[in-house]
């Protein structure tokens, strides 16, 4: 089972956080989102990755094909090639396969485009920019239990600000952490058959949300695994600075272990 990450997206709302590098590239602590993604799925047994790459495809490649240098400090001797490394840290057991979907593609053909390299009938999708404390083994599990095409993950979407509700211009109520809907949205952390993929095509504008999904959803073919505890994302600059904030004071609810 493969898990296909969605990391081709422009991030044009993060402003200059993404001038040079794509959104999945963006940084909580010294690691960017994308290994924060992989290292949730990898703590539950996960461990092989499709990363569909579209703009500034290359710095993700240079990442994990060099990502040693970028972990390590080490030394290089330039006048016979030799490097060594100081820090000697442990690699991830990952197997990352890293494929260019087009620069404009939308999701559904780049998910459509990284066919080749499935092989199992399950498989799971997520986005480059959302972290949760799901445990992906219940997921597949629940998956696996109602016999449909596709599941997702459905989460509340977290405020960034605090609520107040004002009478005659007195305070009379603050809700630090309100929601901004009782409704779910799809917080990726996605499982699917792969037959799904006989509905896509490899076409820049298949999408997925705004065409398979409805279809699928019209036909009875979507189950929702109700996520009710922890989930944010990565959209608009202050989230940055709020993921950061939340790792650096130990309150990361997605870390697991020393990570």
């Amino acid at each position: 089972m493969k898990v296909i990450i969605l990391a081709g997206g422009w991030g044009t709302r993060l402003g200059q956080q993404t001038n040079d590098i794509p959104k999945p590239m963006v940084k909580i602590g010294s690691h960017p989102i994308i290994w924060h993604i992989m290292n949730i799925y990898s703590f539950y047994g996960f461990n092989e990755f499709i990363v569909s790459l579209g703009f500034k495809a290359e710095v993700i490649k240079s990442y994990f094909a060099n990502y040693k240098s970028f972990d390590d400090d080490f030394t290089v001797d330039l006048k016979n090639g030799n490097i060594t490394y100081h820090n000697k840290n442990k690699l991830p057991n990952w197997k990352i396969t890293l494929v260019d979907t087009g620069l404009n593609t939308l999701k559904g053909a780049r998910i459509k485009r990284v066919e080749n390299y499935l092989e199992d009938d399950i498989n799971m999708i997520t986005y480059g920019d959302g972290v949760a404390d799901v445990n992906i083994r219940d997921l597949v599990k629940f998956h696996k239990s109602h016999g449909k095409m596709l599941t997702i993950t459905g989460v509340n979407p977290p405020a960034r600000f605090g609520e107040l509700v004002a009478k005659k211009g007195e305070l009379i109520s603050f809700n630090e952490k309100p929601q901004t809907s009782s409704s779910l949205i799809n917080g990726g952390f996605m499982v699917f058959n792969k037959s799904m993929l006989d509905l896509l095509n490899v076409n820049p504008d298949c999408d997925f949300e705004y065409g398979i999904l409805e279809q699928l959803t019209k036909d009875g073919n979507v189950m929702v695994y109700e996520h009710t505890k922890n989930w944010e994302c990565m959209d608009h600059e202050r989230d940055v600075i709020h993921l950061n904030n939340l790792w650096k004071s130990g309150r990361a609810f997605w870390k697991h272990g020393n990570k």
